[in-house]
């Protein structure tokens, strides 16, 4: 175990208060721009679907519009299958791979299915780079209606007639090693807990709902990606981030007892995508082509199998 203090904010076994998260917020660069990187994506998109802003948040840094692309002509009687990206800000190819798969693929499913992508939930957090939103809070631990996380409290509103509609959703994420040199310290610190180290693995994983479990669902996504970039390995324990590994580049969690994203429906097939960005055997674009074989992988067996 490493000691909390380790981490530049906060006193050891103390958790923050509000003048630690305002230190850390303080902390916290403008790297990149939503309005000028996600935006015009999803603008470009708005003669072949339709853009619903489902939120917007009001900010000391600024004010951000949260937008779901729809499929045009929603139909009743059609399933509804759900992408969600930028969850955690940071995850470059949640949010990259998720427009990717509208502008290239969405096309497809017309007259099959209906679409919904929410392809930037967090976008604070996407112009820093950053994991949290501005109050310190993790958005992927707090999807419930009750949430402190404004972001997710918005995505739980927008969803919330649909959550026995939804056939199949996949939450596009990535796994970094500022994971283990930045945000774990940064919640061990934030908690006032030791800080564990852990190990990054090198490669493409999913998370499985431990209580709706798809197997054969997500053996077909990882063999999808694996044509696209590498599946991460068991480490020595035969855990992928501390969890067993039940089948090939597949972890399972309690995704709605978590409050994670994948939780927020109760759609029949359910995967978290973890991409591994910073490997030296994997492209920008090739995280963003593997989240888009992954969503297609994971629409094209929910449609072909819906009543398993």
């Amino acid at each position: 175990m490493t000691n909390s203090s380790s981490y530049p904010i906060g006193s050891p076994g103390q958790p923050w208060g509000a003048s630690e998260v305002a230190q850390w917020r303080a902390r916290q660069v403008k790297s990149r721009s939503y309005a000028a990187g996600v935006l015009p994506a999803i603008d470009a998109l708005r003669e072949r679907f339709d853009v619903r802003e489902y939120g917007l948040l009001d900010y000391a840094e600024g004010r951000y519009p949260l937008l779901a692309i729809h499929s045009r002509g929603w139909r009743d009687d059609l399933p509804v299958l759900l992408v969600t990206g930028g969850v955690h800000g940071y995850e470059t190819s949640g949010v990259e791979g998720a427009l990717q798969f509208v502008r290239d693929h969405a096309g497809d499913y017309a007259g099959r299915a209906n679409l919904l992508v929410a392809p930037c939930i967090s976008p604070w957090a996407y112009e820093r780079i950053q994991r949290w939103n501005p109050d310190a809070i993790d958005p992927n631990r707090n999807f419930r209606e009750d949430s402190p996380a404004a972001e997710s409290a918005a995505l739980v509103a927008l969803l919330a007639p649909l959550v026995d509609r939804i056939l199949v959703h996949i939450d596009l994420h990535e796994t970094t090693d500022s994971d283990e040199s930045e945000f774990r310290p940064a919640v061990a610190a934030r908690d006032g807990k030791d800080y564990e180290p852990g190990e990054i693995p090198d490669g493409f994983y999913l998370v499985d709902d431990s209580f709706n479990r798809q197997p054969e669902f997500q053996e077909a996504i990882i063999e999808a990606v694996a044509k696209v970039t590498h599946i991460a390995p068991a480490d020595e324990h035969g855990e992928i981030i501390g969890s067993p590994v039940v089948a090939d580049g597949v972890i399972e969690y309690d995704v709605k007892k978590l409050g994670l994203c994948a939780g927020i429906t109760n759609a029949r097939y359910v995967t978290t995508t973890e991409v591994y960005p910073d490997s030296p055997r994997a492209t920008p674009q090739q995280c963003n082509d593997a989240q888009v074989a992954a969503v297609r992988a994971a629409f094209d067996y929910a449609l072909a199998y819906p009543d398993d």
